[in-house]
């Protein structure tokens, strides 16, 4: 799959709630060149000619780089805060609820890894007030998976001396695919999310 197609296709991404279609060109555009430059190596020329567009008609939808990398980040944090508020709240135990959080939010990671390194690691680069914007996001992640492990602790599923930590290094873990995970390598996303859920359920001790 080339990374055009990983950054266009699909629901996980979430561009398919951006219009009208140039404004989504540019976005994937943004993508693309944030991905495989950095943000700070990427010039707006270089956004507008991925998206075969001229760097003036950039400015009629974005003002300026960091507003791309704004909307960019606020997407894809709301799709992994949506992901996982649906896993928490599906009926079952807290293991099957946690295991369920984890594969799925693995599987966007590697599924979009693209997309989902320059979401995940680009955060640095936002000016303080669209930063703080993200951080509360992210916040809100870290909140929904620590409930579930705390749900766990609580009905005696999970043997946690710190809920905070684990909460860190599970999603830590799920987030770290994106770095890693090669479309042509061993593992499909829907692989790569099985074992994961699988180690996550290990480290929590679930009985």
């Amino acid at each position: 799959m080339s990374t055009a197609e990983e950054t266009a296709g699909g629901d996980q991404a979430g561009w398919g709630e951006v219009t009208p279609d140039a404004a989504r060109r540019l976005l994937i555009a943004a993508v693309e060149a944030f991905a495989e430059r950095g943000y700070h190596a990427t010039t707006t020329r270089d956004i507008a000619g991925r998206a075969g567009m001229s760097p003036a008609a950039l400015y009629i939808h974005y003002k300026t780089k960091e507003e791309l990398l704004h909307r960019i980040s606020r997407i894809g944090h709301e799709k992994a805060l949506e992901i996982l508020r649906t896993a928490a709240a599906r009926e079952g135990t807290a293991a099957e609820r946690l295991a369920d959080a984890v594969s799925s939010f693995v599987r966007w990671h590697a599924g979009g890894r693209t997309t989902a390194r320059v979401v995940q690691y680009e955060l640095d680069s936002l000016g303080p007030e669209a930063r703080a914007e993200i951080v509360g996001l992210r916040r809100q992640v870290d909140a929904v998976v620590r409930g579930i492990i705390e749900d766990g602790v609580a009905s005696g599923e999970f043997e946690v001396r710190d809920v905070r930590g684990t909460t860190l290094a599970v999603l830590s873990l799920c987030v770290d695919v994106a770095r890693w995970f090669n479309i042509d390598g061993p593992w499909t996303p829907d692989e790569v999310g099985e074992l994961y859920a699988d180690l996550v359920l290990r480290m929590v001790t679930a009985k």
